[in-house]
């Protein structure tokens, strides 16, 4: 099975292009709401996944990006790791299947599986309305406790910022 990485290639750049570009605009005098988690540290690998830490990084949740999530198409099958299951860094815990094409779910750092959304196993097209969420009924895969490894592996991802960029130059590859 491919990562996420290397399906997103297969589709044409200017297909995600419109997606990343589009301004966003909204009626004067009305504010843009959102709710950041103020304790968590979220990080993305270049594989298009993400993990929330807590603020002492001894825990965390993982998932597919919002940009592999739009890139997959709709998403029918998801396979979930399993439950107490020790991972390194680069690791495949489960995978996605869409309409478009299958992709590996690769743990962003070195962790143990403490919890699964069994909610994507009936319902995985939730990872296509809300990927970065990780809350109940959102789209995160798994939640996870850090291993002193996952924590020297944070050093490799990248940041809100940097991915943004990351993404913004993966249609060129």
């Amino acid at each position: 099975m491919a990562s996420i990485a290397r399906c997103l290639r297969v589709a044409r750049p200017s297909a995600f292009s419109a997606v990343i570009q589009s301004p966003v605009s909204r009626p004067i005098g009305l504010r843009s709401f959102s709710v950041t988690a103020t304790n968590a540290i979220r990080k993305y690998t270049k594989e298009h996944e993400w993990i929330d830490l807590s603020a002492d990084k001894k825990t965390g949740v993982l998932g597919i990006s919002e940009y592999a999530a739009k890139a997959l198409g709709d998403i029918v099958y998801v396979e979930l790791p399993d439950e107490g299951r020790e991972v390194a860094a680069g690791d495949a815990i489960g995978a996605v299947e869409s309409v478009k094409s299958a992709a590996d779910i690769n743990a962003p750092i070195a962790c143990k599986i403490t919890q699964i959304n069994t909610l994507l196993e009936e319902k995985p097209g939730t990872i296509n309305q809300v990927p970065e969420d990780d809350s109940h009924g959102g789209g995160w895969i798994a939640k996870v406790q850090i291993t002193e490894q996952g924590v020297q592996d944070l050093e490799n991802l990248m940041d809100t910022a940097a991915y943004a960029e990351f993404t913004a130059t993966e249609g060129d590859h």
